[in-house]
């Protein structure tokens, strides 16, 4: 399943899909194209539109396949790649600008080493204390107009897949085998989803916001909190099933069914750590079996290559 999604409060509603067979052969290349060249045009010019995708999806025919539609790449890379600043001649490991939790850059340069695929382009890094690896984001906006922590961004597609399956309109339980008929049910699933989000944005937008300055340090509910303190509080409904439940409501009560209203959240300015850092025990454990995986993995491939 190959989906372009447009996200909103945490969750994603697909705008664009492609099924293809588990066992298809051949290259992705042409159906995100497609899928973007059908988009194009479709966005209001004056709107600022970031396009996200996972790290292993970085293309350079990706980046610029979106940038010919008007809106702004923000792919995300891995820390095996080779880039120079502006100014500099050789090419060295962008790993030299992180060399430790905690650690940022951002600024103009040329990723990759290669003519065929090198690409000048602004670098957002940031290695945030309590992920394993950083994030390295490519984009055409200037440092000082764009921001890594938007990135994070990122994560609400996971959330609307599980708005899909299990944590919503059950999809997975469909049991079906053929391409077409797939994309079909997911038409009528983003129509609903539509709606359902649209209600649910707005309810979820009229909720009070829980606000722990006010309690004393010694107050349980600090003592129990279990994000950062700079994160935003959990979402513990999605506006999805918000939504649904408020439908559900109104059906009941015999009121005229709310229309779809969305309302949209400020972008994250920082970057937090999911979850508290981990203790030094729990980190030696952790690269431990990080080392142990890859011996597995390198025993697995001399096996292979005898």
């Amino acid at each position: 399943m190959l989906s372009i999604s447009v996200l909103i409060r945490g969750c994603a509603i697909p705008v664009a899909w492609k099924v293809i067979g588990a066992h298809a052969k051949g290259s992705w290349r042409p159906y995100w194209e497609g899928m973007l060249e059908h988009l194009q045009g479709s966005v209001p010019v004056d709107w600022e539109v970031l396009v996200l995708a996972d790290r292993g999806l970085y293309a350079h025919w990706l980046y610029a396949a979106i940038v010919a539609c008007g809106w702004h790449p923000f792919l995300r890379s891995n820390l095996a790649v080779k880039a120079r600043a502006v100014g500099e001649e050789t090419f060295e490991w962008i790993s030299r600008w992180l060399p430790a939790p905690g650690a940022k850059w951002q600024g103009v340069g040329d990723c990759f080493v290669q003519p065929k695929s090198r690409l000048r382009c602004t670098l957002l890094m940031q290695w945030e204390v309590g992920y394993e690896h950083a994030w390295i984001v490519l984009t055409d906006l200037a440092p000082e107009q764009a921001n890594v922590a938007w990135y994070g961004l990122r994560t609400w597609i996971e959330a609307g897949f599980k708005d899909v399956k299990r944590g919503g309109l059950g999809w997975h339980h469909s049991k079906m085998l053929d391409a077409g008929r797939v994309e079909r049910l997911w038409l009528a699933m983003a129509v609903a989803m539509v709606w359902l989000i649209g209600v649910g944005s707005h309810a979820d937008s009229q909720r009070p916001l829980a606000c722990l300055e006010q309690l004393p340090a010694t107050h349980i509910a600090r003592q129990r909190l279990q994000r950062a303190p700079t994160q935003p509080p959990v979402r513990r409904l999605s506006c999805l099933q918000r939504g649904r439940l408020v439908l559900l409501a109104a059906l009941f009560r015999t009121e005229a069914l709310p229309l779809a209203r969305f309302v949209p959240e400020p972008w994250p300015e920082t970057v937090t750590s999911p979850k508290r850092a981990l203790k030094p025990s729990q980190q030696r454990q952790r690269q431990k079996q990080r080392a142990r995986k890859k011996r597995q993995r390198a025993a697995q491939r001399r096996k292979g290559a005898a």
